[in-house]
């Protein structure tokens, strides 16, 4: 609807360290967020979430409907954070950002972008890969997609090649976006035989036409 628009929208006018720093809160703020975020996944663990209410996040988070209302506007934008969680923590691990937030993900991160978001997929962290493998996943897959193509766009250093001058950003981010994502998918579909440093050397193979030294 016109809210999932416009927050895609004003997405693209922020940079990845100013929507980190964002996040900043105090500690009783931060542990809701927590508590609502770990109710959310272990419902997802369960069902799809489609089938999932507010109501049944309230319960199981043990808060009132404004408390989940004064951090989410819906159930969707709930969805879209835990996504944006995925790439602040993915942006904070890179050398580029000073400032550290807590996130509900954590790991020893390597260097390599791709290989990260591939690492966090095969442990189904917080659920995400149960929410791409999901027969409602269209709305996870926009989030996930715009997020990507926004760090593409902001860092495209950060994923293994320069763009070329006579592209322009969009196009670019696009061109390693839905590879990615058409990636997870053709994984997904075929069992996950594949580890996340195999599956990295072949996305970039594939994009740019060689294996890259990925740790």
């Amino acid at each position: 609807g016109k809210v999932n628009i416009l927050i895609l929208l004003t997405v693209r006018y922020r940079t990845y360290s100013q929507k980190c720093l964002e996040k900043f809160m105090d500690r009783r703020q931060r542990k809701t967020r927590e508590a609502i975020f770990n109710a959310f996944t272990e419902l997802l663990s369960k069902k799809h979430y489609s089938q999932i209410t507010v109501g049944e996040i309230i319960d199981k988070a043990d808060i009132g409907r404004a408390t989940f209302y004064a951090h989410f506007e819906t159930k969707d934008f709930l969805l879209k954070e835990l996504c944006e969680e995925l790439f602040c923590h993915i942006f904070d691990a890179t050398e580029e950002c000073g400032e550290h937030h807590k996130h509900i993900f954590n790991c020893e991160a390597p260097s390599s972008v791709i290989l990260h978001l591939l690492q966090h997929l095969q442990k189904n962290d917080n659920k995400i890969l149960d929410l791409l493998g999901c027969e409602n996943n269209e709305l996870f897959l926009r989030y996930f997609k715009e997020d990507l193509k926004y760090l593409i766009k902001k860092h495209p250093h950060l994923f293994g090649g320069e763009k070329p001058n006579e592209l322009p950003d969009d196009y670019w981010s696009t061109h390693i976006s839905t590879p990615f994502v058409e990636t997870v998918r053709w994984w997904l579909d075929n069992g996950m035989k594949e580890n996340p440093q195999m599956l990295a050397n072949y996305f970039y193979i594939a994009i740019y036409g060689d294996e890259k030294q990925i740790t």
